[in-house]
């Protein structure tokens, strides 16, 4: 069968996320069929270079063996059992290990399958934090501009917006708005809020270090701790999703940890299975966690969870992959290939058609001038991928997330290829 083949098939009976599937076909999607290191290979035998990591997921690449070898022993033992009055030992031991690396005091670890599902239950774990202490009125949250936080009702009204979902704004419940992280002195603005609306708010939702859906926006890790400052003094509980961040994707294991950040509740997702497994995690603080125990079938108690929330499969793998991790040389990696990036971007700030280069660890956005031509980033995207090299636009940003094990080598094959993109589409 021919890509062609697949495509048409895929198109009959599959609905794909943020794809307009009247011109799917027409796009020239890639069918895989399997991975290899860091690269995936198409149904035709066509080899691309993962770029942006499977949607920034694929920490360290594709069939990594200590990760394949921990869900085959898994696989042996039990696939999956509920955490709901039971529990796994393999969620426990990867709990134990988590909790031992996440900057959270005294952590007790929610888990669910999907980023947003991790935000969801920040947001209801704040609401009745409050509620089981018995103080009425903090049921409100401040989020930032230009913030993403997930597609689920709670976390896309949260978020500040676009990609198209305006038409859910109706079902979205009103948060205070602080400044995106793109405007100066945001974080000064946020915690000026804090204080101001005390009586009502129950948690800030930030992004620490970098808005990654935004486009890479970063504000100085030194301001953060003004936010913090806030929170500590008013009460208001202080809520990090780190989905996106996490994992080793800034240069260090938490992006929390280069803000000097301890928030009351972790949102945790995308890398923590190094994108074998669906898996999130929602951490609480034991200042958090207290507050929800009591009796036996007491208001107090969490009525929430998930039928899949602390798969055993995923945790084997989570376990394993937070061990590689820890050992250092992935990170080092991170800030080493993070700098050599930085460096090959930078000659393209030169160009009429670049607008900003923005570069967080292995986060990179290149922001083009659409003012002329709207589908301008998506164009370059597709000249990239007919080169070889796996890359995604949002909007009028070309997104370079690699594997955190990326060479540099490869990293000279991405700007090299996103150049000859740019000349082509420019010509």
């Amino acid at each position: 069968m021919t890509n062609d083949d697949w495509t048409a098939r895929d198109a009959a009976v599959v609905w794909h996320g943020f794809t307009q599937m009247s011109c799917y076909a027409d796009n020239a999607p890639v069918i895989v069929e399997r991975g290899e290191g860091r690269e995936l290979i198409d149904t035709a035998g066509r080899r691309y270079l993962d770029a942006i990591s499977s949607l920034w997921v694929t920490t360290l690449g594709h069939r990594v063996p200590e990760l394949d070898q921990a869900l085959r022993e898994q696989i042996d033992r039990v696939a999956h059992s509920t955490l709901l009055g039971n529990g796994n030992r393999i969620v426990i031991e990867f709990a134990e290990a988590l909790a031992r690396a996440v900057p959270v005091d005294e952590p007790h670890i929610a888990f669910a399958s999907d980023g947003a599902s991790a935000v969801e239950q920040a947001l209801k774990i704040a609401f009745q934090y409050w509620t089981n202490r018995g103080i009425a009125g903090r049921t409100a949250y401040l989020a930032f501009g230009d913030a993403y936080h997930g597609d689920t009702i709670g976390s896309l009204s949260l978020g500040a917006g676009g990609f198209g979902t305006q038409i859910f704004d109706p079902l979205r419940f009103p948060v205070l708005r602080a400044p995106s992280f793109s405007e100066p002195g945001a974080l000064d603005t946020a915690a000026q809020m804090v204080r101001a609306h005390r009586d009502i708010l129950a948690a800030v939702v930030v992004e620490p270090l970098v808005q990654g859906a935004a486009g890479m926006l970063s504000a100085p890790a030194e301001s953060f701790r003004l936010l913090a400052a806030a929170c500590e003094e008013t009460g208001v509980l202080l809520v990090c999703d780190e989905v996106a961040t996490g994992f080793g994707r800034t240069g260090t294991l938490f992006a929390s940890e280069q803000c000097a950040l301890r928030p009351d509740l972790l949102c945790l997702g995308k890398g923590i299975t190094g994108g074998y497994l669906p898996m999130s995690a929602t951490v609480a603080n034991r200042k958090v966690f207290d507050t929800f125990l009591g009796p036996d079938l007491s208001a107090n108690t969490f009525y929430h969870g998930h039928s899949y929330g602390g798969n055993a499969l995923a945790a084997a793998v989570a376990l394993r992959h937070l061990q590689l991790l820890q050992s250092g040389a992935i990170l080092a990696n991170v800030r080493e290939r993070s700098a050599q990036l930085h460096e090959a971007l930078a000659p393209l700030a030169r160009r009429a058609s670049v607008r900003d280069i923005r570069l967080i660890g292995l986060m990179g956005a290149v922001e083009l001038d659409t003012s002329q031509e709207p589908r301008l980033a998506r164009r370059v995207c597709a000249a990239m991928v007919r080169r070889g090299v796996l890359s995604r636009s949002m909007g009028p940003v070309i997104t370079l997330v690699p594997p955190l094990t990326i060479t540099a080598a490869e990293i000279e094959r991405i700007v090299a290829t996103l150049i000859a993109a740019l000349d082509e589409v420019g010509a």
